[in-house]
């Protein structure tokens, strides 16, 4: 059974950092077919992908958002996914989840993932 459990997130003021941690059980982030991101949903708002990061070649992605700022990361030996969040701003205010895909490939903000319980990240001016 795999198990997806966030935790790191708080309330900060614009331009300070977070760090949010992502322990996984059930799922090896280190197998060459996993692929782990980063949600985030807003109140009132669609959950959107944030990052993603795909062990079979180490590759990243990013929303067009928080590019420059956010960096995801993975530690084979913990089994958890991070994200280092820097420069934060007010509309980076959300709950943020982590994510894997079911059957092969990266997450999505579709049914096929399995997610954690979310940690809520706010962030004031």
């Amino acid at each position: 059974q795999v198990q997806l459990a966030e935790s790191g997130g708080g309330s900060v003021q614009a331009g300070g950092s977070l760090r949010l941690s992502c322990a996984v059980r059930g799922y090896t982030v280190s197998s060459i077919y996993s692929c782990m991101g980063w949600f985030r949903q807003a109140p009132e708002k669609e959950r959107e992908g944030v990052a993603t990061i795909d062990s079979g070649d180490d590759s990243t992605t990013y929303a067009d958002s928080v590019k420059g700022r956010f960096t995801i990361s993975k530690d084979n030996a913990k089994n958890t996914l991070y994200l280092q969040m820097n420069s934060l701003k007010p509309e980076d205010t959300a709950m943020y989840y982590c994510a894997a895909r079911k059957s092969l490939g990266c997450p999505t903000t579709g049914p096929d993932n399995y997610w954690g319980q979310g940690t809520q990240v706010t962030v004031s001016s």
